[in-house]
C-alpha cells in the first residue's frame, strides 16, 4: 500500500513526485514516458537552443533524480482508477494492480493532429502545437496557425502582435463572439482563411508551405517561417471518467488547491481545467497538488525522526 501515486510522468507528475519524495511519502510513479511534452520542442533554422525558455532546466533535474531513485517508478500506464474502502485501486495496463491512500492524476492531454501528408515529417521542424510558448520567437516573421476555435484565436492574437503576417485556417465558416475575433478581422497583418481545408505540409528540412483547399476547391498554398496546430487538446483523463467530475471538455475540474470532488484525489497539470497549456504551469500545479495530497495524508502518517 503506497502513501501516493502518482500518474503521468510529464512537467506536472515529475514535480509532484519529487515533492512527495521530499516530504517521506511512500510514492510511487506510474509513466512510460518520463518528460512528458518536454521531450520535444520546436526546431527553427534562425533560433538556438540557448534562446528559448521552456522550463526544461528543472523538468530535466526532477527527471535525472528520478532515473536514480528507480524504486520510485513503475513503467506502466493506468488503465483504470477505482476507490474501494477509502483505498484506491490503479489497475494498469499490463495487468498490475497497485493500492495507494491517495492519488495525482497527471497524464496530460493528447495533440488534436490534421492527418494529411507532411505533419508527421515536419512535426517540431517548423511545424509544432503551442503557439503561446513559442510566439516570440516569431517577430517579423510569416506564421500560419491552424485551428476552429479559441485555442486558435487566442494563438493568432498572441502571434500577431509580433509577427509580420498571421494566417488563421479554419476549416468552418467560423464566426466567434468576441473582442478578441473582432480585432484580428481588422488587423492588417492577420488573414483568415475561413472554411479552407490543409492538403498537405511541405518543406526541405523544415516545414515551408501550407497547401490548402478553398471551398470552391480551389488549391492556394501558402509559404510561412512557422505553422502552428491549434486544435483543442484531448485530456487524458479516461481512466477516472466515472470516478471524479469533468468538465464539457473531459478535463478533470479541480479547486485551486488541485482537489477534485473525491477526497484523496488530486490532478495538476493540461489534464485538468486549469489555466493555460505551459510546462512552467504544469510544474506548479504538479507542486500544489503533492502539497494537497500531504496535507490530505497528514492525520494517516505516522511521524517518526530521521535517523
Amino acid at each position: 500500500m503506497y502513501d501516493l501515486i502518482v500518474i503521468g510522468g510529464g512537467p506536472a507528475g515529475l514535480t509532484a513526485t519529487i515533492y512527495a519524495i521530499r516530504k517521506r511519502l511512500n510514492v510511487l510513479l506510474l509513466t512510460k514516458d518520463l518528460g512528458g511534452k518536454t521531450n520535444f520542442h520546436l526546431a527553427l533554422p534562425w533560433i538556438e537552443d540557448y534562446q528559448v525558455i521552456r522550463g526544461l532546466e528543472i523538468v530535466n533535474k526532477f527527471r535525472n533524480e528520478l532515473e536514480y531513485l528507480e524504486f520510485a517508478r513503475f513503467n506502466d500506464s493506468a488503465e483504470k482508477i477505482d476507490k474501494k474502502n477509502d483505498h484506491f485501486h490503479v489497475s494498469t495496463k499490463g495487468g498490475t494492480t497497485l493500492e495507494a491512500k491517495s492519488i495525482i492524476v497527471a497524464t496530460g492531454a493528447r495533440q488534436a493532429r490534421m492527418n494529411v501528408p507532411g505533419e508527421k515529417e515536419f512535426t517540431m521542424k517548423g511545424l509544432c502545437y503551442s503557439a503561446l510558448s513559442y510566439a516570440p520567437l516569431f517577430i517579423d516573421k510569416t506564421v500560419i496557425v491552424i485551428g476552429d476555435d479559441d485555442l486558435a484565436l487566442r494563438s493568432t492574437g498572441e502571434l500577431a502582435t509580433v509577427a509580420r503576417h498571421v494566417y488563421l485556417v479554419c476549416a468552418g465558416n467560423q464566426v466567434f463572439d468576441s473582442p478578441l475575433w473582432m480585432k484580428l478581422q481588422t488587423a492588417m497583418n492577420v488573414t483568415i482563411l475561413n472554411g479552407h481545408q490543409v492538403v498537405e505540409v511541405k518543406g526541405d528540412k523544415f516545414a515551408r508551405t501550407l497547401v490548402t483547399k478553398d471551398p470552391s476547391g480551389r488549391i492556394a498554398e501558402y509559404e510561412a517561417d512557422g505553422m502552428f496546430v491549434e486544435k483543442a487538446l484531448r485530456p487524458r483523463s479516461e481512466m477516472v471518467k466515472d470516478l471524479v467530475e469533468l468538465d464539457e471538455r473531459g478535463r478533470i475540474i479541480v479547486d485551486c488547491a488541485n482537489c477534485t470532488n473525491v477526497p484523496g484525489l488530486f490532478a495538476a497539470g493540461d489534464v485538468t481545467n486549469s489555466y493555460a497549456e505551459q510546462v512552467l504551469i504544469a510544474v506548479g500545479e504538479g507542486a500544489k497538488a503533492a502539497l494537497s495530497a500531504y496535507e490530505y495524508l497528514l492525520p494517516m502518517l505516522a511521524l517518526t525522526p530521521v535517523t
